[in-house]
């Protein structure tokens, strides 16, 4: 049986941070959906289908890593792609505190479906999509937090 992940944020930006947490749940899994979950309410820098293009980009050729958008409970997206796993990233534990509210939610609404924490690296943990975004924002350079394969000309920005 396919042992399939998913992982699941805003990505607004991809960062080498989820990369690194991409590349580490492939070795652990057969597959990993990396899907953004899509919140009318939340205000982004990149509209969707520039984030959805940077983590296509990002693993160009790597048939384990599937890319995807939802809506709704991520929990009813798992059992739509066939993920019973769920990985989150902690950078901190103010990270642990608030993950560990949604994965005790998801497993009241899903118990087939477990919730791994993968530590960040020490070297990735200030990095921070929020972060990033500042950066971008003010024209600085973003080149030390995002994979190299993410062009930000490549990719239009919402209006601000």
């Amino acid at each position: 049986m396919e042992r399939v992940a998913l992982f699941a944020g805003s990505f607004d930006p991809f960062t080498i941070g989820h990369q690194d947490i991409v590349i580490r749940a492939l070795s652990l899994f057969d597959r990993v959906v990396v899907a953004i979950g899509e919140n009318d309410a939340k205000r982004t820098l990149f509209p969707l289908e520039s984030r959805l293009a940077m983590i296509r980009d990002t693993f160009a050729g790597n048939m384990r890593v599937q890319v995807a958008n939802y809506e709704g409970l991520t929990a009813d997206f798992c059992r739509k792609v066939g993920a019973k796993f769920i990985i989150r990233g902690l950078r901190s534990g103010t990270d642990f505190d608030y993950e560990r509210t949604i994965a005790q939610a998801n497993s009241m609404l899903a118990p087939e479906i477990e919730t791994l924490f993968l530590v960040t690296r020490k070297e990735h943990a200030p990095i921070a999509s929020t972060v990033v975004r500042d950066v971008i924002i003010h024209g600085g350079d973003v080149r030390p937090f995002m994979p190299a394969e993410i062009e930000l000309s490549r990719y239009p920005q919402n209006s601000r």
